[in-house]
């Protein structure tokens, strides 16, 4: 009887294209005994503002006791982005849920460095497009907070922010109003937060409410002596299938002797979308938006949004005039459970932006 010898085959190797391809549409899966869940993406993107550019983006998923899923998901992500504009960007942020949800860490520490545009400080300034001018912005942030849960939904701490901020090359230094063009802020505060949100970065329902305060004296080291007071408030509502309704307020009033650099402004990432980002800047600012979030099919979605804002130094500035609208549209795809990508295009007065980023604007 003849013997055959059965030699078994090495499974195949996958290529690169299928393994990344394997990667994204495994992305978004649950690993309930993974305990620090992990994903990068990355790629190109444009906007007028800051042309052609390429961006890192990873978001990391974890919870601090295993087994309770009452307590939400902390979370952390890193990005980085560089532009032909001469943008660079790189930074690190997330919230540290404590066990039970008993305490919250809060943080963000980023570096930039941005070839961009000022017109000024004001509204009437800001809105002459003669006055626009170019320069190079420095900018490394360091913000923490941290907070005790009081009650149901409600916490209480203490928040620390550093801000070194220069800006170099300047062409028509009058703009800046005598200012000194490099400082250093060290500032302290208190928050308060109300969070009934079921998810921290893309919420279905819920109400969030955080009140800062924060001051900027001159014993901490501070050249400018300020003060500064940020509301911000959002709701999340189901309205059918697939479907939700999310609305924001941000009001944001300094006082004293503010910098140049910590003014209040809009625009950019997350508030005002399509404008470009610190173009508007006074001593306060309030914006308003409403979007309307539809899941798709599968992993995909789209956004609908308007909204308003303006700044101003004394309430009675604001006129009808002066307060900015602002709409678009966007595009949703989900790259890991509750975390989105997102593409937005933004339209305003006289301006427009595209941008690309992950998590939702608010």
């Amino acid at each position: 009887m003849e013997q055959t010898d059965t030699v078994a085959s090495a499974p195949a190797r996958k290529g690169i294209i299928s393994r990344i391809i394997n990667y994204f549409s495994e992305s978004n899966r649950s690993y309930p005994t993974k305990k620090f869940d992990f994903s990068v993406i990355g790629g190109p993107h444009y906007s007028s503002d800051s042309k052609f550019g390429v961006g890192l983006m990873g978001a990391g998923l974890y919870r601090t006791s295993e087994g309770d899923s009452l307590t939400p998901v902390s979370q952390v992500s890193i990005y980085a982005d560089a532009t032909t504009a001469g943008h660079f960007k790189v930074g690190v942020c997330g919230t540290h849920i404590f066990p039970g949800d008993r305490q919250r860490l809060t943080y963000d520490v980023n570096f930039s460095r941005i070839a961009t545009r000022f017109w000024g400080i004001g509204y009437e300034e800001c809105r002459d497009d003669n006055n626009e001018t170019k320069y190079n912005y420095l900018n490394s942030q360091v913000r923490v907070n941290y907070r005790w849960r009081l009650g149901n939904h409600f916490y209480l701490g203490p928040l620390a922010a550093v801000d070194y901020i220069k800006a170099n090359d300047i062409t028509r230094p009058e703009l800046w109003h005598g200012e000194a063009s490099h400082t250093f802020n060290l500032g302290v505060g208190a928050l308060m937060e109300y969070d009934s949100r079921d998810n921290l970065s893309n919420a279905f329902h819920g109400t969030f409410l955080r009140v800062e305060q924060q001051f900027n004296p001159r014993f901490l080291g501070n050249k400018y002596a300020f003060s500064s007071t940020k509301i911000h408030a959002s709701h999340y509502s189901p309205l059918w299938k697939g479907a939700i309704l999310a609305a924001t307020a941000d009001c944001v009033f300094t006082y004293g002797d503010t910098p140049w650099g910590l003014l209040s402004t809009f625009g950019g990432s997350y508030n005002m979308r399509g404008y470009f980002e610190g173009r508007y800047r006074d001593k306060s600012a309030i914006t308003a938006c409403v979007e309307l979030r539809q899941h798709i099919w599968h992993r995909n979605g789209i956004t609908l949004w308007g909204g308003a804002g303006t700044v101003f130094s004394k309430f009675s500035e604001i006129t009808s005039r002066s307060v900015l609208p602002n709409y678009g549209i966007g595009y949703r795809w989900e790259f890991k459970q509750r975390v989105n990508v997102r593409l937005d295009l933004g339209f305003g007065r006289g301006t427009t932006g595209f941008i690309f980023s992950i998590n939702e604007a608010f």
